[in-house]
């Protein structure tokens, strides 16, 4: 069931001129107006309790945002550090380069090439055995004729 708009009208219109009992204090605060002295302490115990609340809030968030930039800071500073030191560990890794393909590699090299030779002697060196072996055994031969 809906109302027409006339009875909405006049609903309100009736609401309107109805009177509502309401107690002074209730209306207004004037300082100098009597209150209700038990309205009065809650009301000034809530406002504060309230501001109490309202500056630990933002005394917490003082706090935050001091403890977020000594983060900050230290994060700066930390990342400072590791710069420095990934600057020094890539100085030292080409100044280890260069010293390997100034000194060391040219005596690997050497190195390499004497493992080459000393194989080379090895060889030689069974061959040579194998054939005094080989002549040993023909001189008692002939010896023995």
């Amino acid at each position: 069931m809906s109302m027409s708009e006339e009875e909405i009208e006049k609903w309100t219109m009736e609401s309107r001129n109805k009177e509502l009992p309401m107690s002074i204090s209730c209306s207004s605060f004037e300082v100098l107006d009597p209150h209700d002295p038990v309205i009065s302490r809650l009301a000034t115990q809530l406002f504060k309790k309230t501001n109490d609340y309202l500056q630990g809030e933002m005394a917490a968030g003082q706090e935050h945002y001091t403890l977020i930039e000594d983060l900050n800071r230290l994060t700066i500073t930390k990342y400072a550090d590791l710069k420095n030191l990934a600057s020094n560990l890539n100085k030292s890794l080409v100044e280890y380069n260069e010293l390997y393909i100034q000194k060391i590699k040219p005596l690997l090299e050497q190195i390499d090439m004497i493992h080459t030779q000393v194989t080379k002697l090895e060889a030689s060196a069974y061959r040579l055995d194998s054939y005094t072996k080989q002549l040993k055994a023909r001189f008692i031969e002939l010896e023995d004729k």
